[in-house]
């Protein structure tokens, strides 16, 4: 049966769709057969597929830039934290490690030896290290680009690779500089040291090399912003939501470019739960509905640091206290562990959301066109309420950025 509200519900997921066109065939395909628990479960297949795309960033340079720094900042851990890479003068990185981002364990930072030392020859560098699992390499120095940086860049192009250089621990210089001139522009000392960097590479045979000025301890600050917009635009379009979720809420443009990626993915889940709606089982489709609810709410608050570790990190890394942070926090579900019971009792108190709901158990007693009508009120229930949901968190967590680093 081709009735009109179940046709409603699949056409909407190919609105916008992704570049994964066999999995949404077979969705629709299954919608369209009446069969379910296929459609169910080819959706969590292609949700947990885009959620779980690996993204491997190589950190390197020599010995003593600040690479293990950068690692745990671009984390939210400090150093010295459970699970942070272990920093030092000295080399502290002995082997290629992999540090998972806490939340998106897909997204992972290397912490890689220093080019040049003892151990890794810069000429057995790429070979030594595994080069081929890295999506692109990150080359630090805190000084000026030296020879084993470039010889590296230069391996590092041969194999097709992209690579981005930083100059780290600006804040130093900044503050050096500040304190040695009388008539001090940070402006003009970042573009000078920048240009200084440039040239350096420049006359190594470097062409147009891409430098950006970071501070780790100031990631809102300088150049992060802008090196990441430049790894977000060259990566493959299907690793690109892995490192946007990944990042740091370091300005309100990251924020929002979280928002419209999770805006983009609420179709499919409003289609999972028309399709457990399709399911003749009494309070099935409200179950599976408070577990899905739960489940993508959690992500909303770990993708925009809302949740409490992230929030006290913040606190102590921008100096305002954790209690002044919640206080321009509006939503009940930041900051909580989530459960399908936090959820229902949420829903309970939106009339809207309510009376949907209300109407699509109600529908199933229609004849012929039951089933089809609960789907249809099951995928605007679902939908309404996901991007009221997120239209809040995101509204918090830009309030909670202004409040600790605006």
């Amino acid at each position: 049966m081709d009735a009109s509200p179940r046709t409603a519900v699949f056409s909407r997921i190919t609105m916008d769709t992704p570049h994964d066109c066999e999995s949404v065939e077979e969705i629709k395909e299954a919608l369209q057969n009446n069969n379910q628990a296929k459609a169910m479960a080819k959706i969590q297949e292609y949700l947990d597929r885009q959620n779980n795309i690996p993204l491997n960033i190589a950190i390197t340079g020599e010995t003593g830039s600040g690479k293990s720094t950068f690692v745990n900042a671009f984390r939210g851990i400090k150093d010295g934290d459970a699970g942070a890479a272990p920093t030092g003068v000295r080399e502290t990185t002995k082997k290629p490690t992999p540090y998972p981002h806490p939340n998106y364990p897909n997204v992972k930072l290397w912490d890689l030896p220093g080019v040049g030392g003892r151990h890794f020859p810069a000429d057995q560098y790429l070979n030594d290290v595994g080069f081929e699992k890295f999506d692109f390499f990150i080359i630090f120095s805190d000084t000026r680009f030296r020879e084993n940086d470039v010889k590296l860049a230069r391996e590092i192009q041969r194999m097709k690779k992209k690579f981005y250089f930083v100059r780290s621990k600006i804040d130093n210089d900044l503050r050096a500089q500040k304190r040695s001139q009388r008539e001090f522009s940070e402006t003009e000392t970042k573009e000078q040291i920048k240009e200084d960097c440039i040239q350096c590479l420049q006359e190594q045979g470097i062409q147009s090399p891409q430098v950006f000025l970071v501070s780790s301890f100031e990631l809102h600050l300088h150049d992060f912003s802008l090196l990441t917009e430049t790894l977000e635009r060259e990566l493959p379009e299907h690793k690109r939501n892995a490192l946007l979720f990944a990042m740091p809420n370091i300005s309100l443009e990251i924020i929002n470019k979280k928002k419209k990626a999770f805006q983009a993915k609420i179709k499919w889940h409003a289609t999972l739960s028309a399709a457990a709606a399709g399911v003749p089982v009494p309070g099935l489709s409200i179950a599976v509905d408070a577990a899905l609810l739960a489940g993508v709410v959690t992500q909303y608050v770990f993708g925009f640091g809302l949740d409490r570790p992230s929030l006290k990190s913040l606190a102590e890394s921008s100096g305002v206290p954790f209690d002044d942070l919640m206080t321009v926090i509006i939503s009940p579900l930041a900051a909580r562990e989530m459960t399908a019971d936090l959820i229902i009792k949420v829903l309970s108190q939106c009339a809207g959301t309510a009376a949907l709901i209300a109407a699509e158990e109600g529908s199933r007693l229609i004849p012929i066109i039951g089933i089809p009508a609960a789907m249809a009120l099951s995928f605007t229930a679902t939908y309404s309420t996901l991007n009221f949901i997120l239209n809040n968190i995101a509204a918090d967590a830009q309030k909670v950025f202004e409040k600790a680093l605006g």
